[in-house]
């Protein structure tokens, strides 16, 4: 078991704990060899299954970079028990807040959302989902910022409340799973409880106090992950909640589905003007006209040949006579 002032894997002090995760304490922690704070966390290892398992999921979680993530340093395996090193942020989890101070307003929500979205965009970049997005990851930092933590992290499994319905009858996590953990999130956060229940398997609650949040989150709740919206047009649609576009406020749209072609429906076109016809004698003009012109102009050849043979023949004739 760690203890205060050991090492984890013969480089990583642990100081004094800083909170409970599923697998024990949280530890602020010290790296001995780049002398930075760190926060140390064991990951949790349910029975049966190999350890390597959760550094391989630590591993990906390496590869997600962005102002709203909790950067992992490295992970390590230190005597069978694996662990994350991960940096150290001052903050306190949305959960813990929620139950101190109650609930968001819809515009903190909105805003809040906003983080949590690009977040979770910067993860599928990297090709790495949440998969288990709830208030205990979200940590809302001392200075006002947003960190999300246990990007890709199995171990334990999820809160039943924030797991999207698809995951939870058994298929693989997707996008659209974390977008459906996103809404219940955002949901508790202005409503104070999850949107299904405690299960996650009531009925949907109507929100109270959601407010121009009621639109995006209803979008993102839907049973049906494939009419989800994206992350992109719920970062917009939440956006303009934050401007006070409330009014002009459009809930975020899901991704383009193929769809069946309708039946052409035939539509009256106006008949395109006729024009007028040559009567027949004015169609005979032209060709009769050509046919004139072509029999004057061999007639006048004609003349010019006959006169030019004629006075050939007469010269011909004054120079027999003279000679």
């Amino acid at each position: 078991m760690a203890t205060e002032g050991s090492l984890v894997g013969g480089r990583y002090r642990l100081d004094q704990p800083i909170g409970r995760g599923r697998a024990g304490i949280v530890w602020l922690g010290f790296d001995t060899r780049l002398h930075r704070t760190v926060a140390a966390k064991p990951m949790l290892v349910p029975p049966g299954t190999d350890p390597e398992q959760a550094v391989r999921e630590g591993r990906d979680a390496t590869r997600v970079s962005h102002a709203c993530v909790i950067t992992v340093h490295d992970v390590l395996n230190d005597g069978g028990q694996p662990w994350l090193i991960m940096e150290y942020v001052p903050s306190r989890n949305m959960a813990d807040f929620l139950t101190e101070h109650g609930q968001l307003t819809a515009e903190q929500a909105a805003f809040l959302g906003i983080q949590l979205s690009s977040a979770l965009t910067a993860a599928h970049t990297a090709g790495v989902l949440h998969r288990r997005l709830e208030p205990g990851n979200v940590l809302l930092a001392d200075d006002g910022g947003v960190k999300v933590t246990d990007i890709g992290i199995t171990g334990g499994g999820p809160d039943p409340a924030y797991l999207a319905p698809e995951v939870a009858r058994g298929t693989a996590a997707t996008q659209a799973s974390d977008a459906f953990s996103l809404g219940a999130t955002l949901y508790t956060a202005v409503e104070g409880v999850p949107p299904f229940g405690e299960q996650g398997s009531g009925q949907l609650r109507t929100p109270e106090r959601a407010g121009a949040l009621t639109g995006a989150l209803s979008k993102l709740l839907r049973l049906d992950p494939l009419i989800r919206p994206t992350m992109s047009d719920t970062i917009s649609s939440l956006e303009a909640i934050t401007q006070g576009r409330q009014t002009a406020f459009i809930p975020p749209t899901a991704p383009a589905m193929p769809t069946v072609p309708a039946w052409p429906i035939p539509q009256h076109r106006p008949a395109p003007p006729r024009q007028a016809q040559p009567s027949i004698p004015e169609k005979l003009k032209a060709p009769l006209a050509t046919a004139t012109s072509t029999a004057k102009g061999r007639a006048w050849i004609l003349a010019i040949l006959a006169i030019v043979v004629a006075a050939s023949v007469g010269i011909g004739i004054t120079q027999l006579l003279f000679l």
